[in-house]
């Protein structure tokens, strides 16, 4: 069943009885995310991309779960929640009824500001551009199980993140295909590692590991960025 077909059944699905589907990786992959931009006082201003949006629901959290930690602003209401959120955020995806599905959740949520696009990810328009942060939670994943040239889509992939990511920018990426020392050398070319987000582990036969990589690239200045 290809991706379209399994988000035109989650559409259908929230239609009926309201269920937004499933979370990859999980609420507090999610959380661990917004954790890490509110740690680093990512602007509200700042551009964010979702690579792969799928149900759109982490983009309802980035305005959901962002005041949750800020001690700052105890007792926030949802109303300024949608208020003082992030202002640029959009969420992509190459499957209509994926779009059709955040659209449908975000109206619902009241959430009207944040963009929407069907965009392949691997062949991008050309005006996708300049964000501050890109975040993906599962799409490397898919497009590396791609059984039709998976290491030439590889490629393309990171190619595309070159594009749409600032210089200095940030790109947030959870797995549970690579390792850390397979993504460090998947993105070695133009991007290196900011931080490496705790996720959880496992023990088996005397031995622990993790089931899920969330790393923090930052975008390298190359010398064609300095010429432009």
């Amino acid at each position: 069943m290809g991706w379209d077909a399994v988000y035109e059944r989650e559409l259908r699905t929230f239609q009926e009885y309201g269920d937004t589907g499933e979370i990859w990786f999980g609420e507090e992959s999610m959380n661990r995310l917004i954790r890490w931009m509110q740690k680093h006082k990512i602007p509200l201003d700042a551009s964010v991309l979702d690579i792969g949006t799928g149900n759109g629901v982490f983009l309802v959290e980035l305005v959901d779960k962002l005041f949750l930690y800020n001690p700052d602003c105890p007792g926030t209401s949802s109303t300024d929640q949608v208020k003082h959120g992030f202002s640029n955020i959009t969420g992509i995806d190459y499957s209509p009824s994926a779009i059709k599905l955040s659209a449908s959740i975000l109206e619902r949520e009241g959430l009207s500001n944040i963009n929407l696009k069907v965009e392949d990810f691997l062949n991008l328009s050309t005006k996708l551009s300049g964000f501050h942060v890109c975040v993906d939670k599962g799409t490397y994943d898919a497009i590396s199980l791609n059984p039709d040239n998976a290491v030439e889509k590889r490629k393309q992939y990171v190619m595309s993140l070159s594009r749409v990511l600032e210089v200095k920018g940030f790109f947030l990426i959870t797995s549970c295909n690579w390792t850390k020392a397979e993504l460090l050398d998947a993105f070695s070319e133009g991007f290196e590692l900011f931080e490496e987000l705790p996720t959880p582990k496992f023990s088996f036969g005397g031995r622990s590991g993790n089931t899920v990589a969330a790393l923090v690239f930052q975008k390298r200045e190359t010398s064609l960025d300095k010429i432009s």
